[in-house]
């Protein structure tokens, strides 16, 4: 649907590595990126918007990629917008206001606006401070964390990778058991 201009999609990985995957500037910037190159009329948007940042001399506050972003979102005519934020998890719950905080109430915004073009998946562990959040919001969940068929993916993963690294594959019968049990368990469904 996007290679034939029917919709635009934008994902954003939460990465805990990447210093530029850890907060709502992060996310903002990339998904604003990669509209800009789906559509003319997004692209004329960010480049007024960049030119009020005095062509780049000028970093934008949050709240001015939020309305560069819903200005986007709200433009007439525009194919269906699809959002893709993926671990959200793994945005840092560590500051006040924290930044999966700040995320979390992008999110409820953007759903609470009711934009009709726009449709968001959000995929995370099922944390304290996010799950209740995201219940509210949604439309439709999947819960695959405590799957059983989740649960036995991991556990084949793991026992290919163990019986077929070179290295492992010396390793006694009750030694690779053991690593495949204790990370099968501790994969917690990831």
């Amino acid at each position: 649907m996007q290679n034939s201009g029917m919709a635009s999609l934008a994902m954003f990985y939460y990465d805990f590595r990447e210093e530029e995957k850890k907060d709502l500037r992060g996310l903002l910037s990339s998904v604003l990126f990669q509209l800009c190159n789906q559509s003319y009329s997004y692209y004329s948007i960010i480049s007024t918007f960049y030119s009020t940042c005095q062509d780049g001399a000028r970093s934008p506050s949050n709240n001015e990629l939020i309305r560069c972003f819903k200005e986007l979102l709200n433009l007439r005519g525009q194919a269906p917008v699809y959002l893709i934020v993926d671990a959200l998890d793994e945005c840092p719950n560590t500051s006040l206001p924290s930044h999966r905080d700040q995320v979390l109430g992008l999110l409820e915004d953007l759903v609470n606006s009711k934009l009709p073009n726009l449709r968001i998946c959000v995929t995370s562990r099922p944390e304290t401070d996010i799950k209740p959040i995201l219940e509210t919001l949604t439309f439709r969940s999947v819960s695959l964390h405590d799957e059983s068929g989740q649960k036995e993916d991991i556990e084949k993963y793991i026992k290919s990778i163990v019986n077929t690294d070179r290295r492992m594959r010396r390793w006694s019968s009750v030694h690779k058991q053991l690593v495949i049990d204790v990370l099968t368990d501790r994969a917690d469904g990831m």
